[in-house]
């Protein structure tokens, strides 16, 4: 029986043996509570203290601002709800292709009393800084915009929403979990706080971090402990994190070696099946991240195509893994005015550095195959 073939990496990444390893010889040490004053204490505060450092370093932030989470999701919240309790007053920027952990979490905060605009990026996929400029009111408290569209992969130009939001003194909040580790990127200014997620970059679930400059004031929403600068009380996930730190370290590493070769595999694999069927098309017009590719294959219902392929051995999926237990379409797709019936015949592909040429060459043939049926 051949091996199963996993296209499914922007919804969880196979963890690095490397760093398994590094979790295994952290976890042989005597495991003590790093807020501890004893000996034991004191050596797990330096694990945490070199985690926190080693990820500051490459991305080129203080280590301060290095707030350890479970993931994307918490991160999304502890911002976003942070910076509107206990008031909850005032105007939200953010964009309808949102992950489901901003969009929800902005909802939510509309019910409390904020009220929020959500931009339409259209078939580009992503949306523009002028028209964050255009949205601007006097009232506005929070841009939330993410750096790349998880389903799709298109990017946003991150860097000059960032500066329309510095020149307005608005806080901009980028959720930047699909595009760590695709490329190098510096946090621009204007940026006031990042979440990033250790599952997709082959660290542990369970595992993620956010960048908050000093500056944001927040109201935590996790009390009982004043870790993290006190801004996320509880004892720290230290395994996990000296995890996350050791795959944020090899992605930096191995970043320009990588990313080529999954852009590669990415593109012959985009234009092989477009070649093969005539019926494929590429959803989203932007630039993207090289790893992501969501593609319709018009007339074929999406779903059905979905259940053929993993019964073939290969794993992809409807869009977000947050939502794709659901039967309806994907919502970043209809909100980028696509229609129905071409949102319900697309499926997300997302490669990763384990992904090799000859699963790719086998997964064309399987989707070709799954397609003459």
């Amino acid at each position: 029986m051949k091996k199963r073939i996993y296209l499914d990496h922007n919804a969880a990444t196979p963890v690095d043996p490397r760093v398994i390893k590094a979790i295994e010889s952290h976890l042989h040490k005597h495991t003590a509570n790093a807020s501890s004053i004893h000996l034991f204490g004191r050596e797990m505060r330096k694990c945490l203290t070199n985690a926190r450092y080693t990820i500051a370093e490459c991305l080129k932030v203080k280590p301060e601002e290095v707030i350890f989470t479970s993931g994307g999701t918490e991160g999304a919240n502890l911002v976003l709800r942070g910076l509107f309790h206990p008031n909850y007053s005032g105007h939200i920027i953010t964009s309808s292709v949102e992950h489901s952990c901003v969009n929800d979490t902005v909802q939510e905060l509309e019910r409390f009393g904020c009220h929020a605009t959500y931009l339409e990026p259209g078939a580009w996929g992503a949306v523009r800084p002028e028209q964050v400029e255009e949205a601007l009111t006097s009232d506005t408290k929070l841009i939330a915009i993410m750096a790349a569209n998880n389903e799709t992969g298109v990017k946003t130009d991150i860097e000059g929403i960032a500066k329309i939001a510095s020149e307005a003194g608005v806080p901009l909040f980028v959720d930047g979990v699909a595009l760590l580790g695709k490329e190098r990127f510096q946090i621009p200014e204007g940026v006031s706080a990042m979440c990033f997620s250790g599952q997709k970059i082959h660290a542990t679930q369970g595992a993620g971090f956010c960048f908050i400059r000093r500056r944001l004031k927040l109201c935590p929403m996790i009390t009982g402990g004043e870790q993290e600068f006190g801004r996320r009380s509880g004892t720290e996930n230290l395994p996990g994190i000296v995890g996350l730190a050791e795959a944020v370290t090899i992605l930096y590493d191995e970043m320009d070696k990588v990313v080529p070769k999954i852009q590669k595999l990415r593109d012959r694999f985009e234009s092989t099946l477009k070649e093969k069927c005539s019926n494929v098309v590429v959803n989203g017009e932007g630039p993207r991240v090289v790893n992501t590719s969501n593609l319709c294959f018009t007339g074929v219902d999406g779903e059905t195509l979905l259940t053929a392929l993993d019964l073939e051995g290969v794993a992809a999926s409807h869009g977000s893994a947050c939502s794709s237990g659901a039967l309806e379409p994907s919502r970043v797709l209809l909100n980028m005015g696509l229609p129905r019936d071409r949102v319900l015949s697309s499926i997300r592909f997302s490669l990763s550095r384990f992904t090799t040429e000859e699963e790719i060459e086998r997964a064309i043939d399987l989707i070709v195959k799954a397609l003459l049926h």
